[in-house]
């Protein structure tokens, strides 16, 4: 689509209600940049239903704080079922009450689906914004999306894919993070905003975000620098921390280590680092997409506990677990998992990416094709899919 298909052609002064429900942070940046650009078609719409500070800023109505569907793990949700249930019962009543033009549900598929479907099955059209993994895994859950949505918008092609096979309404809308990520980054400006050393390489250690995470991988990833510093002592070893906690983590697991690590750990500030890194020593997850919008060379670790593997490996349906990997639908970045995941493993590959030049250059081609497939205006194709589909119904 070129940028001129992208301006708004559905512009109208009607004053209907567009229902939306994000339950986490990064589905309320998505839901922000939704409501600016369905603003440009529906200048009077009243945009309503759950979402954050990102949203309440562009003039969203939140009828209950978005931290309350913010829950992570099946403690804490089984500690909460009943204000969860409660929660959903109360955006069903009012949306029924009040019935909007569309009902969007942001990510959160657990909570979001189950509304979408009873929304649904009332007559009120739903779509919802960022695909449930059923592609990889659990792949039956795709019955149960085609009852719940008119409309799935996903962030990647090969999501999009899989749903026209499944003959289920999909539209490949881009990734917001490609917008926002320039194409060429600026790696020296990023090293002189850490005060790290223009001239010697830089290795960015990601061991994620969460305390489990860190507990399983944050030793692995360190011993795995202690390996390689042995080797390219002239190698500057950077981790960022999501926050306080996890600097706190990462700082005792330094310190337990046998021999000092000259390693900086920083708060924040996660892809600055990746931005200033030579390699990206890194778990899988959002970050692998963002080292290769980046143009990083990477190397993915990652550990699960030996219930969760053995559980996990015969449910998973796809090939590959990193990201650019999946885009590729070829293996662009190694990916060590389990007991292939060692020191020695996992250091010898990031010293590979490190030196060997013309390998760096084919995977900043790759990544930049990459890149430009998932910038496709994201905020602007997620509002002409969901303008099109308010019309169409509209019209009937």
């Amino acid at each position: 689509m070129s940028e001129s298909e992208l301006i708004p052609d559905v512009v109208s002064d009607r004053k209907l209600t567009i229902g939306i429900v994000a339950g986490e942070a990064s589905g309320d940046i998505l839901g922000a940049g939704l409501i600016r650009s369905l603003r440009l078609r529906y200048p009077n719409a009243h945009f309503a239903g759950i979402g954050g500070e990102e949203m309440q800023a562009e003039g969203f109505h939140s009828l209950v704080p978005m931290e309350r569907l913010s829950v992570m793990g099946l403690v804490e949700v089984l500690g909460r079922i009943r204000e969860l249930f409660d929660i959903r019962h109360r955006l069903l009543e009012y949306f029924l009450a009040t019935p909007p033009a569309v009902v969007i549900g942001i990510d959160s598929p657990d909570f979001t689906l189950g509304l979408e479907r009873r929304c649904r099955d009332t007559g009120i059209p739903t779509a919802h914004y960022v695909s449930p993994s059923v592609w990889a895994w659990r792949q039956k859950r795709i019955f149960k999306i085609a009852k719940s949505v008119d409309l799935m918008l996903t962030l990647f092609p090969f999501e999009a894919r899989f749903y026209e096979e499944h003959n289920v309404p999909v539209a490949f809308v881009g990734h917001p993070l490609a917008d926002r990520i320039p194409l060429e980054p600026d790696t020296q400006a990023a090293r002189r905003a850490l005060e790290l050393d223009n001239e010697a390489p830089v290795l960015a250690i990601l061991p994620g975000s969460r305390h489990g995470e860190i507990e399983r991988l944050g030793t692995l990833f360190l011993e795995t620098a202690r390996w390689i510093q042995t080797r390219r002592p002239d190698l500057q070893l950077v981790i960022p921390c999501v926050n306080r906690e996890r600097q706190k983590q990462i700082r005792e697991l330094v310190d337990t280590l046998a021999v000092e690590l000259p390693v900086t750990v920083v708060l924040g500030r996660s892809r600055e680092v990746m931005c200033a890194a030579d390699v990206v020593l890194l778990a899988s997850g959002t970050a692998t997409l963002e080292a290769m919008l980046l143009k990083k060379p990477m190397v993915v670790g990652y550990r699960l506990t030996g219930i969760s593997h053995a559980i996990l490996s015969r449910m998973i349906k796809i090939p590959h677990i990193a990201l650019p990997n999946l885009l590729a639908r070829e293996a662009l970045v190694p990916e060590l998992l389990q007991d292939d995941a060692r020191p020695e493993t996992l250091g010898a590959a990031v010293l590979e990416r490190l030196e060997d030049n013309a390998e760096r250059t084919r995977l900043k081609l790759a990544f930049t094709d990459l890149h430009h497939q998932l910038r496709q205006n994201a905020d602007e194709r997620a509002a002409t899919a969901i303008s099109e589909l308010v019309e169409r119904r509209l019209a009937q």
